[in-house]
């Protein structure tokens, strides 16, 4: 009886626990909706704008206040995306309330996202210096390659004086599994398609084949070759002699910088201050009238007496690893939903789709492939890739009008392969597992069983299994190549020739004909209102944000761990993420073979 009681106690105990958590968290969400809601700023005169980046970049602001809470110290961190990014410094151009721009890249906790969407944001800084405003660039915590890239396009770049300044170039660092493998008794059953396809390659060797080597040496030249070149043309200093630079690996002072043309000024954070006071016309006594990038897009803006439009360009974003769920991080067969709805809006006259995706499963990729190809059939589709369209990536552009990339975008890896698991030696050797099968024909144990809770299968594929499966990524790599061909008129040994798997940059795949011009998404905006012969349009985003209440709900279920293991993990999330991706990385997949952290 006593044991009763106390099960009914700790049950009872149990339930209130959880009803205390859902009635916090409902006041919570009722709280950030109604601060989200009612937000505005108001825009200081003679002021500075802002910019850091100490929230992850992504292509699309979420309008939902659940997906900008702080679980951990409960307050609202509104993040941006890349396209509002854009427009609040096009905005600040044209406000006369705001005399220049701040870039403050203290790189310790920067979160800059790609290359590619580090150029976006430093092209339209570029433009905004048209304005006759100013962009002064510091760190109190010294520039990292990604921030210093970015950091050119100021008038001047301040520095602590103290804080050293690295330039080392790019490397790209494979980490290989076998051996480990082996010692648990589990082996890689691997069916590709593609010399260039590695991502297999940790799993079935001990060292980088050439061919891998031979495409990571040429894209991570031409990124490189990208930022030395943006460097050198911004602030004076010949290419080889910043490569020289990075070649001797040494710490220099300050003052030798500046020397060199690396920096303009070393001051402390105070002077800094002063200094931007002194350009906004307020004495150094006085506070520095400032509004960040994050409160300013909440500013109301300029009532404008423009007519209503229906004509609406419509960006629909592909965003993550393709898979079968449609998510804010992930890319679904709901994305084909999408562009269909897109297709068959009659207000819609053009689709700008935004792929920022590695790829992932062949057969989603063909779904959205299918609606993207009966929509540019139908109205201009232009492609605009972000910092990777890569492998599904790519084969979910390639019907598409026009495609669009950055230099240092991440893109063709047009190849297939197919990976699974067998753990015979660490099921029956190691833990003394056997197993016995009954079947009525003769592949119904196809692939094995899985007798343990990890995605490793009781065998290895017979001869007859490996052959079947191999013929199924061959007859998916031709039609992969079949849908490249007709949406970019290349010929089959063309093609094949620079498919293989092969990863390109942009600058590289725009030389090959995978990619028509380089820029980023607003250059992607404009094509698609001059092929649609519109002068007047709204863009409209999708697919829809989920409601507050949805949000709640997938919070409440998985979304609390995912935004705790962000905030503390930080730029470790992640790697996270890539060895969640890998265990579940089985079956036939159109995917890039790594991620790449370009945060040297």
């Amino acid at each position: 009886m006593k044991s009763f009681l106390k099960y009914v106690l700790a049950t009872v105990v149990g339930v209130l626990i959880v009803n205390i958590i859902v009635f916090v968290f409902f006041f919570v969400f009722i709280g950030a909706l109604t601060a989200f809601s009612e937000k505005t700023v108001a825009v200081p005169d003679n002021c500075v704008l802002t910019i850091q980046f100490d929230q992850p970049l992504q292509d699309r602001t979420s309008d939902n206040p659940i997906a900008n809470i702080d679980f951990l110290s409960m307050d609202m961190t509104p993040g941006m995306g890349l396209k509002d990014i854009l427009d609040c410094i096009r905005r600040a151009a044209q406000d006369e309330r705001i005399k220049g721009i701040y870039l403050n890249l203290n790189d310790i906790q920067g979160f800059y996202g790609g290359l590619a969407s580090i150029k976006e944001i430093r092209d339209a800084l570029q433009e905004f210096k048209s304005s006759g405003k100013f962009i002064y660039s510091y760190s109190n915590l010294g520039y990292s390659q990604q921030g210093y890239y970015l950091a050119t396009v100021a008038d001047s770049i301040y520095v602590n004086p103290e804080t050293p300044l690295i330039l080392s170039g790019m490397s790209s660092s494979v980490t290989f599994y076998k051996d480990a493998m082996d010692k648990l008794g589990i082996q890689a059953e691997i069916v590709k398609v593609g010399k260039f396809k590695s991502a297999v390659e940790p799993f079935i060797s001990t060292e980088m084949s050439d061919a891998n080597r031979q495409q990571i040496q040429r894209y991570l030249g031409s990124m490189w070759g990208h930022i030395v070149q943006s460097i050198s043309t911004s602030r004076g200093i010949p290419a080889d002699s910043i490569n020289a630079l990075a070649d001797r690996l040494n710490f220099y002072s300050t003052e030798q910088l500046k020397a060199a043309g690396y920096f303009d000024h070393a001051v402390y954070e105070d002077e800094m201050l002063d200094i931007l006071k002194m350009a906004c016309g307020v004495s150094s006594s006085q506070r520095l009238p400032h509004i960040s990038l994050a409160d300013y897009q909440y500013a109301p803006q300029a009532a404008t007496t423009a007519p209503t439009v229906k004509d609406e360009i419509a960006v629909i974003y592909a965003q993550g690893q393709i898979g079968m769920e449609q998510s804010a991080k992930t890319i679904g067969p709901e994305l084909a939903q999408t562009i269909r709805q897109a297709r068959k809006d009659k207000n819609v006259k053009a689709i700008v789709l935004r792929v920022n995706s590695p790829g992932g499963s062949a057969l989603t990729s063909d779904i959205i492939w299918r609606e993207v190809d009966l929509a540019q059939k139908e109205k201009p589709v232009i492609v605009s890739m972000g910092d990777v369209a890569a492998s599904g990536g790519y084969y979910i552009s390639c019907a598409a009008d026009t495609i669009v990339a950055e230099p240092t975008t991440l893109t063709g890896s047009i190849g297939i392969f197919g990976m699974f698991f067998s753990g015979q030696k660490l099921i029956e050797d190691k833990l003394g597992i056997h197993s016995e099968v009954v079947k009525t024909n003769a592949h119904s144990d196809f692939g094995g069983s899985f007798p343990l809770p990890l995605p490793v299968s009781s065998r290895p594929l017979s001869a007859y299994e490996r052959n079947v499966l191999q013929n199924y990524v061959n007859q998916g790599y031709e039609t992969f190549l079949s849908r490249v061909m007709a949406g970019r008129g290349l010929e089959h040994d063309e093609l094949d020739a620079i498919a293989q798997g092969r990863v390109w940059t942009g600058a590289d795949a725009l030389e090959i004909g995978l990619v028509d011009v380089l820029g980023g998404l607003e250059d992607a905006i404009s094509i698609a209102a001059a092929k649609a012969g519109i002068e007047h349009y709204r863009l409209a985003e999708y697919p829809a944000i989920k409601s507050p209440i949805e949000e709640l709900y997938d919070l409440l279920t998985t979304g609390v761990k995912a935004h705790v293991l962000e905030k503390e993990l930080g730029n470790y999330y992640g790697l996270w993420q890539d060895i969640q991706e890998m265990t579940a990385m089985q079956g036939i997949l159109a995917r890039l073979p790594f991620q790449l952290n370009l945060n040297e």
